[in-house]
């Protein structure tokens, strides 16, 4: 479903024309699971909710239209999301991988794919040539990329990994979540399926949980629609409804934050107790000029390292407008330890080698005023 007009617009007005009998404004929530037939043999074009439901409906055409895709499907989970697109491959395929891939997804591949018979190779996915030379295995269909990364902020040239993937028949799909289509469309650079959390900033509000897929092609709508049809992982009317509400004011709301998160960024790298500073919105982050070109935003995720580690347990129970928790992409806030939190599952000499180590926290920054985040991380610094 290509897009019509401007992404601001279209999210404005996200559901408001989803129900033409009543001519409401805001959708209304479904909240039933099944429909009645007008008679045998038809149908109103709903049946039961776990195939079709109108509020789901309204935010899939929402999300396909602003991705310029085929078609979106809404899953419960970011995670359920994923998982849905890992039953494209057969016991005894592979699949490349970013190595610092989301924890949650890291346990995912490595605990429950791969006991389905689909292993994962993990590679660096901002170094285009490591990637070329992984897919040279003829077991690989499938390259799945995170860009920005979760946490470290690595930057893939998504337009370069297409060619890469299309020259092996290899489906690339883009994990989304930190950019958004407000600041990337990876389908426009010849990804083939995107992926997202939706409960981050899409939904915006720390308040719901849930996933999307967009597709490319009808081929792959088919098979994406059957999947979560049949394994029946799918946002419920309520949560669908909320991300719809959300995503009316996600250009606004991310405009905001990348401009606080730009200005944390910049404050940080000046700091003497800030050893490196993540973020691919400064000049100096080897993805910067990647991202210029593939993107029109940076993102409102930054992470940085400590010189000193004992200072982090000050540092998270000191803080008093960041909020210590887990997520991103909402309203609020929040600072967050991957060591210990969304990367507890890895692996310690991987988590080493990838140095998301004792020293590293991961921002996840809000519409708040960008002097008081300031103010609150000079304190606990």
């Amino acid at each position: 479903m290509k897009r019509l007009q401007s992404i601001a617009t279209t999210l404005a007005q996200a559901g408001s024309r989803g129900d033409p009998r009543t001519g409401a404004v805001s959708m209304p929530i479904y909240q039933t699971a099944t429909f009645a037939h007008p008679a045998l043999g038809q149908s109103t074009g709903f049946d039961y909710s776990r195939t079709a439901n109108p509020t789901r409906q309204a935010l899939e055409t929402t999300l396909a239209q602003v991705e310029g895709g085929d078609a979106a499907f809404a899953f419960a989970s970011g995670l359920a999301a994923v998982d849905a697109v890992t039953h494209l491959l057969a016991a005894g395929e592979r699949m490349v991988v970013t190595e610092d891939l989301y924890g949650g997804t890291y346990r995912l591949f490595d605990q429950i794919t791969r006991r389905r018979g689909v292993e994962s190779i993990a590679v660096d996915t901002s170094d285009t040539d490591a990637v070329r030379r992984a897919l040279e295995d003829p077991q690989v269909r499938l390259l799945f990329v995170e860009s920005p990364t979760n946490p470290l902020l690595k930057v893939a040239d998504i337009a370069a990994l297409a060619e890469c993937a299309r020259a092996r028949d290899v489906w690339l799909v883009v994990d989304n979540t930190f950019l958004t289509p407000c600041s990337q469309r990876p389908l426009e650079w010849g990804a083939d399926l995107v992926v997202y959390s939706a409960s981050k900033y899409l939904a915006g509000h720390n308040d719901v949980v849930a996933g999307a897929v967009v597709t490319s092609t009808p081929a792959l709508s088919e098979r994406i629609g059957f999947f979560q049809n049949a394994i029946g992982a799918i946002v419920g009317p309520m949560d669908a409804w909320l991300i719809l509400r959300g995503l009316k004011t996600l250009p606004l709301r991310l405009e905001r934050q990348q401009q606080n998160a730009r200005r944390l960024a910049e404050w940080l790298a000046a700091h003497p107790r800030v050893d490196r500073v993540y973020y691919p919105g400064l000049p100096d982050h080897p993805g910067y000029a990647v991202l210029q070109k593939t993107g029109s935003g940076t993102g409102a995720m930054c992470a940085f390292a400590v010189q000193d580690p004992e200072r982090v347990p000050a540092i998270l129970e000191g803080v008093e407008t960041f909020l210590f928790a887990e997520s991103l992409g909402g309203v609020e806030s929040l600072i967050t330890y991957p060591l210990v939190q969304t990367h507890a599952d890895m692996a310690p000499a991987l988590l080493q080698k990838l140095g998301i180590d004792n020293r590293l926290l991961r921002l996840s920054v809000g519409t708040e005023e960008v002097d008081d985040l300031i103010a609150d991380l000079e304190r606990v610094l």
